[in-house]
């Protein structure tokens, strides 16, 4: 009866999530890839990791100089002293000039003599982890694929018998497809990391676990980028893994009026949309529940991606909330997002973070239609926001998600169908009403419990947010530009 192995840290946070804590120790794992997408980063991550633990470590590079892997360290402050490295170059005295007189092919005595100086090293230093880079040098020297995946076989022989645990580094050349199927067979695991470059903006990568034996890893594309200090991956957001027990209470926004458009607001734990046309102050109303909530003590986060911070701010100032003193206090954070430079996993990642790490009680999410130019295809965009909300719903925290309609007046539409996802849906409008442009607020729907299905007039001016009374008389309200023809009376005037 066999026992399960030992997990092993990667030196990578995101990637040990991934894998549920790390790699079994004393296998043999493949780290396939594109040259660029971070190959040599993860494994130097892999390597310091166990030096950190007081392992000893081996890196053995085919393909790069010691002195190029140097500078590959160094850009994350890092160093391979620490390390034993073992490298190509090295074997040009071995061989002599005389290796091209043999009466064997070249090829045939440089593979023999690699394996050999390979295993002599490892026997050597005795590391407990070892780094192999690249496989592609090996096809080189094999020249033949039935050679090349007996060498593989007895690498994996050679080392089955150690304390050892081996990552093979392979930059996917060795077919028309970058796959090698064999190969996959051979390892206990596979890593694949891919480059993505997109029509504009910075290239993207993901990482993908294609197996791992005996681990419930988290499947499919996690993103992640390559920063000063290793890869940040962001692991795939589960909602289901994430559980707080919260009481699903209204939350307000200090104005009665439009609290009471909601029965008392929206609920925690649920996800509000606003829609309506540019102009019509729903970026307003998110800050206005934002404001009270830090007049609670409750933390708060913006993710901006339309609107300077700047201006924001100024602009809540003169309807009368001083956001900026929450965001001195630390109460509120406002991130300025820039959609060509963000994937939609490390988005996800972010905002975890603020609600696990800040302890952020409401999202607001400023706009959809930013967050839809960060990701070309719309569908997946539905899943990953949908999947965002249910963490978010799973945490109870109240999220504000605005989504700009296209265009001012007459029959407007949205590109982006998020309307089903969220729990209640308040609509804004203009209207005509003698002689003058009005703003109208109605509730749509809301799953949390029971909503106004009247129509009220909005404002927004040095007073604050405003909601007056219920209008009754409409003419036009589907052709998209309502008109009032009711008496005058509940009309908000200020003369």
């Amino acid at each position: 009866m066999t026992t399960a192995a030992r997990q092993i840290a990667t030196g990578n946070e995101g990637l040990d999530a991934i894998l549920r804590g790390g790699l079994p120790a004393k296998r043999l794992y493949l780290l396939e890839g594109a040259p660029g997408s971070g190959k040599t980063t993860l494994s130097l991550q892999f390597l310091r990791s166990g030096q950190q633990a007081g392992e000893k470590t081996l890196y053995i590079t085919l393909s790069e100089t010691a002195e190029e892997l140097a500078v590959v360290a160094a850009s994350h402050d890092w160093s391979i002293d620490d390390f034993s490295v073992f490298e190509l170059s090295a074997m040009e005295d071995v061989f002599g000039d005389d290796r091209q007189q043999s009466v064997l092919h070249p090829w045939e005595m440089e593979l023999g003599e690699t394996i050999k100086l390979i295993q002599a090293q490892v026997e050597r230093i005795n590391p407990t982890r070892v780094v192999f880079d690249s496989l592609s040098e090996m096809r080189l020297l094999a020249q033949d694929s039935l050679r090349y995946r007996r060498q593989i076989l007895g690498l994996k022989q050679f080392f089955a018998g150690r304390d050892t645990t081996v990552i093979l580094v392979d930059d996917m050349s060795g077919s028309a497809d970058g796959s090698d199927a064999h190969l996959h067979s051979l390892c206990h695991g596979v890593i694949t990391l891919e480059r993505l470059t997109l029509d504009f903006g910075a290239a993207r990568r993901r990482l993908q676990v294609q197996k791992l034996r005996g681990v419930d890893f988290i499947a499919g594309y996690h993103d992640f980028t390559i920063q000063k200090g290793g890869l940040d991956i962001y692991p795939r957001l589960v909602a289901a893994d994430h559980h707080d027990a919260y009481v699903g209470e209204p939350v307000g926004s200090n104005v009665a009026e439009l609290d009471a458009l909601l029965t008392g607001g929206p609920l925690r734990g649920t996800s509000t949309l606003l829609t309506g046309p540019a102009g019509t102050g729903k970026t307003t109303i998110a800050l206005q529940y934002v404001h009270a909530s830090c007049e609670r003590g409750e933390r708060a986060t913006i993710y901006e991606f339309d609107e300077r911070v700047g201006t924001l701010a100024l602009r809540a100032k003169a309807f009368g909330l001083d956001i900026q003193a929450h965001i001195d206090s630390g109460c509120l954070t406002i991130h300025q997002i820039d959609p060509a430079e963000l994937s939609p996993g490390e988005f996800a990642t972010r905002v975890r973070r603020e609600v696990e790490e800040r302890g952020a009680r409401m999202i607001v999410i400023d706009s959809l239609n930013g967050y839809l130019a960060a990701m070309p295809q719309e569908q997946q965009l539905i899943l990953q926001m949908h999947e965002l909300l249910s963490y978010l719903s799973q945490k109870g925290v109240v999220t504000f998600l605005i989504n700009p309609q296209q265009g001012l007046l007459g029959s407007m539409a949205s590109n982006l169908n998020i309307s089903y996802v969220a729990d209640a849906v308040i609509m804004l409008r203009f209207f005509e009403a003698n002689g003058r442009i009005r703003k109208a607020i109605s509730v749509i729907k809301n799953r949390a419990g029971a909503h106004e299905d009247a129509i009220r007039e909005f404002r927004i001016d040095a007073k604050g947010v405003r909601v007056g009374e219920p209008l009754t008389a409409f003419k036009g309200v589907l052709t998209g530009t309502p008109e009032y023809t009711g008496n005058r009376e509940p009309l908000m005037e200020d003369r």
